[in-house]
């Protein structure tokens, strides 16, 4: 192993490691070296697809798959490929008690159905494996953490944290956030909850989302480090616009808005088992457009203007999600905006929902009614679906003509296959409904009246064209974002820090 680690650790979830590491491989690759990110095990149900790796062989650490999304973005941010070494275990919950797990990129069933603490050993060698192997091929390795690294339950358990930090020898950074109250007991209750040797790899404390004067914060830092010999080496101030997504929950509760006069509202039903919400990001940033979360058709109604699209995302779980939309009465008003002419998108999950029927022979979702707002049956099968796709757009009508004949790039994570129903409902048919192909091989469809369109693609809206032809606009690219975060952490770390904990 060549690689010096840097590791990123948080005293609780939501603390800011993912954003915090995403801006630490931007810094470090500015400085001209070859940088990877690193996390041994993700829980997310937002998923990124990535292809073989450089030179691939024929073992399963070459085959590609799926990954955490955060560490799709922190491969970017590190100017690096990304690849199922950055992020060899991923769990996708499911429900309360139950996740779906990805190893080395593919489902794995029976760890899927293994109880969470017997799993370590057979994951762990994978984890080493895909860790010394990035760590031989670049010079600097960019680890995070989950949850906190203090959870004494987990601890003998833990494959992520300490153990983690321990095989890589990481110089670790301990992040907490300040905005939720008792940061410095965060810090040292962490602190004192790891063995001696563990604390001895923590080179620095983080103060994140930080409102106020920071002068205020004197004498807990010193006090802090007094008790512990560590540095508190950077406060971080609030920055709510930092432009990359959430990796877990909604990323903004309280939706968000473009600048200017609001001309267009979209609303996202946000429902229990949503997945691939970071796909939206970038209509955050869309001029004059509102995104709002919605669970409730009161939610719906109360909008600040008359809502323009209503969206249905991706769902790990399409069946119980649908049961969840009906028991709101969401299903209702959703074919009442449909009815009236307003715009619906389903993607991926949302496309499934928007049929006539789910289907599953053998256990793998749930059977289920659709909404019928298109005359498709998705059939859900034992192997998942999961590729990078660039495909183009054919005709398309109403809200998204400008697509029409457009070249997109995407990626598809699904178990489902969707057709057009042999039988479509009487209804339809009375209405003269047929599904419209508006991409090729099973893609994508539209209701001939054009105001539907079920999508398997995701990534829509991260792709320059689609939002230059959806809505005339340009929005901060990636790479302007991550250039934003290294000059951010560059700023507000203590002088040299960042340097030495490389040297």
């Amino acid at each position: 192993m060549s690689a010096r680690c840097v590791m990123v650790l948080g005293t609780t979830s939501g603390a800011g490691k993912s954003w915090l590491t995403t801006a630490l491989c931007r810094w470090y690759a500015r400085q001209g070296l070859s940088v990877a990110p690193f996390k041994a095990q993700n829980m997310s149900n937002n998923a990124r697809v990535v292809g073989p790796a450089a030179g691939a062989g024929a073992d399963a650490f070459d085959a590609g798959g799926e990954i955490g999304s955060a560490q799709y973005f922190q491969a970017l941010a590190a100017r690096a490929v990304p690849e199922v070494r950055m992020n060899p275990l991923l769990l996708k919950p499911e429900r309360d008690t139950a996740s779906q797990v990805v190893l080395m990129g593919q489902v794995h069933e029976p760890l899927s159905r293994t109880p969470w603490r017997q799993r370590s050993a057979t994951v762990w060698p994978h984890i080493a494996q895909a860790f010394d192997e990035l760590a031989a091929r670049h010079e600097v390795i960019v680890l995070e953490g989950a949850g906190s690294p203090a959870e004494i339950n987990l601890h003998a358990s833990d494959i992520v944290n300490m153990r983690m930090a321990r095989h890589a020898r990481a110089r670790c950074l301990l992040v907490t956030d300040i905005d939720r109250g008792g940061a410095f007991a965060h810090l040292y209750g962490t602190w004192a909850l790891l063995p001696p040797e563990e604390r001895a790899l923590l080179a620095g404390f983080v103060l994140n989302k930080f409102r106020g004067d920071a002068a205020l914060l004197a004498p807990g830092p010193e006090q802090l480090q007094a008790l512990t010999g560590v540095p508190t080496v950077a406060t971080l101030p609030m920055w709510w616009q930092h432009g990359l997504p959430e990796e877990d929950g909604l990323f903004d509760e309280r939706g968000s808005a473009g600048e200017g006069r609001i001309t267009r509202t979209v609303a996202v039903v946000a429902c229990p088992r949503l997945s691939n919400l970071d796909e939206f990001q970038p209509l955050k940033r869309v001029p004059g457009l509102a995104l709002r979360w919605v669970r409730t058709p009161a939610e719906l109604a109360g909008l600040d203007r008359r809502c323009d699209w209503i969206v249905l995302p991706g769902s790990k779980a399409t069946s119980s999600d649908l049961a969840w939309l009906r028991a709101q009465g969401l299903d209702a008003a959703i074919a009442a905006h449909a009815a009236q002419g307003g715009a619906v998108l389903g993607i991926c999950g949302g496309l499934q929902m928007l049929g006539e029927a789910l289907i599953d022979p053998h256990g793998i979702d749930g059977n289920a009614p659709g909404l019928g707002l298109l005359p498709l049956v998705t059939v859900f099968e034992r192997d998942k679906t999961v590729r990078l796709r660039r495909t183009r757009f054919g005709a398309v009508q109403g809200p998204w003509a400008a697509l029409a004949g457009a070249e997109v790039a995407g990626y598809e994570i699904h178990h489902g296959r969707t057709a057009e129903g042999v039988a479509p409902h009487p209804a339809l048919l009375a209405a003269g409904e047929r599904a419209q192909a508006v991409l090729p091989e099973g893609l994508g469809w539209q209701n001939a009246q054009g105001n539907v369109l079920g999508l398997y693609l995701h990534g829509l809206f991260e792709d320059a064209r689609v939002l230059q032809a959806l809505f005339g606009a340009q929005v901060p690219t990636l790479e302007q974002t991550f250039d934003g975060l290294a000059d951010y952490i560059g700023s507000h770390f203590s002088p040299g820090v960042l340097a030495r904990l490389i040297e």
